[in-house]
């Protein structure tokens, strides 16, 4: 099984009425969900570490995880209220405005930390950058990196960063225990300051990771292992791209997917990954995202969508 830990809540997509009135529209999200529910759609087995409240839109939640294959088990659910995030889209381009004061996904402790084996722990997303969740995820981290592989997913939102040292401080200390870490390149811009994306990307290998993955949107992908192998995977063609919601998270279900599948989701395999192997899962996980921004929302494939394209 692979267990996503990170924020699952509801998107408050952009539409209209009958009367063409501006409204929103309730859907699933978050980083750590979108990826599960991919997961779940290509025949992963997958689970969700969060924090689940007991109103309607977390019920909808846990619902929507059940139909798609996600096991919600591992989750604390608590009387308080679902993260809303309300979704702005110029150009197809998405921006987020998020309401997580005292909500359920927000106010994990410790003690929530679930006793669950998995064969990949994937961490990442805003919820890190938030407290008291983001100290849990990190103690989680560091707890299942002893022995078990882990992926960090840097999916970084500076308007949401109260305290930039501190967040910058956990993260390095993440990215040193992470076997895989995933990154767009504006956020490796951020993260290590501007440069030649390889240079970037060795930055990062040489605080302890084994695999780097890096996507830059309509240019596809890079991977960068730190035995030396470098990989390019050129982005799926897409004709219209709808929006870009969830597409990062497809990008890493149909990257783990493929590893999962291959029985590649082990601290060796990773460390020695042949080019071909890292080629391989990439195609998948960028034709995944490719199918993805051609839907509203997030929206991944299943694996006879994915086949199909």
């Amino acid at each position: 099984m692979i267990l996503c830990c990170g924020e699952a809540l509801i998107d408050m997509l952009p539409s209209s009425d009958m009367l063409g009135r501006k409204a929103y529209v309730p859907v699933t999200g978050g980083a750590a969900l979108n990826t599960a529910i991919a997961l779940g759609r290509l025949g992963t087995p997958v689970g969700l570490f969060t924090g689940l409240s007991s109103d309607p839109f977390g019920q909808m939640i846990i619902s929507v995880a059940a139909d798609e294959g996600v096991d919600t088990a591992p989750s604390a659910i608590r009387a308080l209220p679902t993260t809303l995030a309300f979704v702005h889209l110029l150009d197809g381009r998405a921006s987020y405005s998020f309401h997580d004061e005292n909500s359920a996904g927000r106010m994990l402790a410790v003690s929530d930390i679930p006793d669950t084996s998995a064969a990949c722990y994937l961490f990442g997303g805003i919820s890190l950058a938030a407290e008291p969740c983001g100290a849990v995820y990190e103690a989680f981290q560091a707890r299942a990196s002893e022995s078990s592989l882990t992926m960090l997913d840097l999916n970084i939102r500076p308007a949401l960063i109260n305290d930039e040292a501190a967040y910058r401080a956990r993260l390095d200390r993440m990215i040193t225990r992470a076997d895989i870490v995933k990154i767009s390149d504006e956020d490796l811009d951020w993260l290590v300051g501007p440069g030649d994306m390889a240079d970037q990307a060795q930055k990062l290998l040489d605080m302890g990771p084994k695999l780097v993955l890096l996507t830059m949107d309509s240019r596809g992908a890079r991977g960068f292992g730190r035995c030396g192998t470098r990989v390019s995977v050129a982005a799926l063609h897409v004709p219209h791209v709808v929006d870009t919601v969830g597409a990062g998270d497809t990008f890493n279900a149909g990257t783990l997917a493929a590893l999962y599948d291959a029985g590649l989701l082990t601290k060796d395999a990773i460390a020695t990954l042949s080019a071909e192997d890292l080629h391989a899962a990439m195609l998948q996980g960028t034709r995944a995202a490719g199918y993805c921004v051609a839907q509203a929302g997030a929206n991944g494939p299943t694996r006879a969508q994915l086949c199909a394209l």
